[in-house]
């Protein structure tokens, strides 16, 4: 890290209101999505270069997902929305993170007006850093070697970082990291992200069915677009006083009423009112299946033993990199 920086982060959600404190910075490009261990490897090579300099060291994102903007009837589920890819970038230790609007409009700017522009006019950068599939500017004109062209006529330093490969030497990408959790396998996509998945939302009102079971939970909405394959998770979640273990259900209650998607989490050991808070839940894994019962007595048992082999699950977890350690608040 540069020896000048400090613990705040700066965020900036438009050129107009960059922080004059990241201006001459080292800059990591790209969308982000997952924080995954490839977009890390980018973020630590920006890193890298700040250490022991004056240089603050920040990122560039974009918003909507480009995808997203290009094709609106098929949105691209986001692993990480604004506000969590916030929260890892903080916790990466960055200085800062700059977030584009991303509208056609941007997209088909000329790629020498987003180096003109942006990096040398607005933000007066001294080193970009991109990925080696990162492009920019009108018909993705803007390609590594351009960026690295452009950065000796100009007279900033461009790194390309090579793509991350995983233990079985494929590479990590978000969309492979999507696919993993519409399969249900829960420890490749934590593997690939480097910390385990988790996602916020407020819990809302439901039927009270679990209460009457024996099993009050709290119900969240996922989102329709969210590839996670329904059935039985054990998870860990933070609530506004603290953490707790627990056992999740996603999917449509098909023993009851087969309704909606929804995500309802038991939490053990809580004996507090959870309506209307806000929680963070990370999944650590994948126990079954969604199932239907002929018997409320046959569901309850089922739930006793998902709730048991959770506990397991949970109390054998240990941290899998720095980041997840930070994002669960584990001990070292």
């Amino acid at each position: 890290m540069s020896q000048t920086h400090s613990s705040k982060f700066l965020i900036a959600e438009d050129l107009e209101s960059f922080p004059e404190e990241l201006k001459g910075g080292i800059v990591a490009i790209g969308n982000f999505d997952g924080v995954h261990r490839g977009h890390r490897a980018v973020l630590d090579a920006a890193l890298g270069l700040g250490y022991g300099t004056h240089h603050p060291v920040f990122a560039m994102s974009f918003e909507p997902h480009p995808r997203t903007v290009f094709n609106p009837a098929k949105p691209v589920f986001r692993l990480t929305p604004q506000q969590a890819k916030l929260d890892l970038m903080r916790h990466c230790g960055l200085d800062g993170a700059l977030i584009l609007p991303f509208t056609k409009e941007f997209a088909g700017i000329e790629a020498n007006a987003f180096v003109q522009d942006i990096l040398i006019d607005t933000l007066g950068i001294s080193h970009a850093v991109t990925g080696y599939d990162f492009h920019f500017g009108r018909a993705r004109q803007g390609t590594p070697d351009y960026l690295r062209t452009a950065g000796a006529t100009h007279g900033f330093g461009v790194t390309i970082v090579h793509q991350e490969e995983d233990e079985g030497a494929e590479v990590i990408s978000s969309s492979r990291i999507r696919d993993r959790l519409g399969k249900g396998d829960i420890a490749q996509a934590n593997g690939l992200l480097g910390y385990r998945w988790f996602f916020e939302g407020k819990v809302r009102h439901g039927d009270k069915r679990g209460r009457d079971l024996g099993y009050p939970t709290a119900n969240l909405n996922l989102g329709e677009d969210c590839p996670l394959l329904p059935g039985i998770y054990a998870v860990r979640v933070k609530a506004a006083d603290g953490w707790y273990d627990g056992v999740a259900s996603f999917g449509r209650r098909p023993t009851f009423d087969n309704g909606a998607l929804l995500f309802e989490v038991h939490l053990f050991d809580y004996a507090g009112d959870l309506y209307q808070q806000d929680l963070r839940v990370h999944l650590v894994s994948y126990l079954r299946g969604e199932e239907k019962f002929d018997t409320v007595e046959a569901l309850v048992a089922q739930m006793d033993r998902d709730s048991e082999e959770a506990r397991a699950a949970l109390g054998a977890m240990r941290p899998l990199s720095e980041i997840d350690q930070k994002l669960l608040e584990l001990a070292a």
